[in-house]
């Protein structure tokens, strides 16, 4: 019988599962969007109900659409969206407070008050990360204050936290398993990258009990099997890694240095920095890449807020397109952004400006300016984003870039990647398997089950479908670095 792995994929839009086989190409994919909440301006939610049923329903439908059966798959790897938040009860698996996603700033103020107690550089030190709403212990701290009786609960040990990972396990194992991998623990704030722990000192200062965090583990192990009322049998989870850390692995970055950057809903950059976590004197995290057996990888991560949700919003709230995919064709019906420059900070900015109040900002429009110079200013925005975090990196590492592996819905959009190209003065290459992130998740529990010989095994797959080599002069690339660093500093809250 032939096997196959199943890669779970829960991101912020939607639920997938994906069966690869050991040429590590797609045999199925199922895919289902959910609803996103947003019950005040700066909050976003979403029904953690949903996100089990949706996840459950697409493995299902996977499974069915390949012609398998449950017992054809070696192991199953789960790759999530980071840093959101779900609190349930221990007993019920009930969840006591829609999930809180990671584009959420209603903890924006108190992040603030973290600042000014100077409690910032122990958090960094520790945790590598910025003091920010974005991560997961702010959030937790919310939940525990603001929806009654949860506090007490807690402290009696009676709730559960996780990241989306644990959530997905708790259910698949019908309440068996509480853990996270390493790469999603990193990304709580809660979590001490040196000493690869739950800390202490951290815990206390938010205020959360260590009875409600889940155990960690490394990211590429046989952690348990799916609970057999779930599926006809037995499926052993084996690999878990946060999405980001995931496409890193799938792009097979795995050696210091190199760099992939991920065009999804944000859009995230991360650099391998091999076996020990730099600290970013350039306002980047510091993360934990991957885990396997006892040796850790670490990476610096520039976070994008806003990436390809900006072309979501410029068809549901501008409605200037039809669907995503109508953004290139657009933008292509004028030979350059007309002096348009488009700072999508509709969710604040993240690296390298760390501006949780900033606001978006379209400059330099006139009465000439077109649906087309916007549509080409808001693809410029996203990779203007990600050539100031190239920058940030370079400077942090000492490395010049000299290649990107990009992935990611928006990677697909030539003109795009092309102007990354440009602007960056480096070469951008684009997979044959734009899957990144779900294909980690199946190299790392493939390897725990012993699906896959190595990582040398597993470097052959990647296959490149398509470079970009820089193809702009000098005078013209440095006018639009210009003209964006106008923009941004128009942009920022202080």
């Amino acid at each position: 019988m032939d096997k196959y792995i199943l890669s779970l994929d829960q991101g912020t839009s939607s639920s997938r599962a994906i069966i690869f086989d050991r040429a590590g190409k797609i045999k199925a994919v199922a895919q289902k969007e959910f609803k996103q909440h947003f019950p005040q301006p700066g909050r976003v939610e979403h029904d953690p109900m949903e996100i089990w049923s949706s996840e459950a329903s697409v493995i299902s439908e996977v499974i069915s659409k390949a012609g398998m059966e449950p017992e054809e798959i070696a192991g199953i790897g789960i790759t999530n969206q980071r840093e959101t938040t779900i609190i349930w009860d221990a007993k019920t698996g009930k969840p006591v407070y829609n999930a809180i996603v990671w584009q959420d700033r209603r903890t924006s103020e108190y992040c603030d008050s973290l600042k000014e107690q100077g409690l910032t550089d122990m958090i960094r030190k520790k945790t590598g990360l910025i003091a920010d709403a974005y991560f997961s212990a702010t959030k937790i701290r919310w939940i525990l204050e603001n929806v009654p009786g949860t506090r007490k609960r807690a402290e009696k040990g009676e709730l559960r936290f996780g990241t989306v990972d644990s959530w997905l396990i708790w259910n698949l194992t019908k309440g068996k398993l509480h853990i996270t991998d390493v790469t999603n623990a990193s990304r709580t704030m809660l979590f001490n990258i040196h000493d690869m722990q739950w800390d202490g000192e951290l815990l206390r200062l938010f205020g959360i009990p260590s009875s409600m965090l889940p155990e960690v583990h490394a990211s590429s192990e046989v952690y348990g099997y799916t609970d057999t009322s779930f599926l006809s049998c037995g499926i052993p989870i084996a690999g878990i890694a946060g999405d980001q850390q995931a496409a890193l692995f799938g792009q097979m970055c795995d050696k210091p240095g190199s760099v992939k950057n991920t065009y999804g809903t944000g859009c995230f950059l991360l650099m391998n920095s091999g076996d020990k976590p730099i600290l970013s004197s350039n306002k980047l995290i510091t993360t934990v890449a991957w885990q396997i057996g006892n040796e850790v990888s670490y990476a610096l991560e520039g976070s994008i807020f806003t990436g390809g949700s900006v072309v979501q919003w410029l068809r549901d709230g501008l409605g200037i397109i039809k669907s995503s995919s109508d953004i290139e064709a657009l933008a292509e019906t004028v030979p350059d952004n007309g002096g348009v420059y488009f700072v999508p900070a509709l969710t604040g900015l993240g690296a390298p400006y760390w501006d949780q109040y900033a606001k978006g900002c379209l400059y330099g429009i006139t009465r000439g300016t077109t649906a087309g110079h916007i549509a080409r200013a808001a693809l410029e925005g996203i990779a203007f984003q990600t050539m100031d975090i190239v920058k940030a990196m370079e400077k942090d590492s000492g490395i010049k870039l000299n290649e990107l592996k990009v992935d990611g819905g928006a990677s697909k959009d030539n003109l795009l990647m092309q102007f990354q190209s440009d602007i960056l003065g480096t070469k951008v290459i684009r997979p044959v398997i734009t899957e990144t992130t779900a294909a980690g998740a199946a190299y790392l529990a493939g390897l725990a089950v012993g699906y896959w010989d190595g990582i040398d095994h597993i470097r052959k797959i990647w296959k490149a479908e398509k470079e970009f080599s820089p193809a702009s002069g000098g005078q013209e690339t440095g006018k639009l670095k210009s003209g964006w660093a106008d923009a941004v500093s128009r942009t920022l809250s202080r």
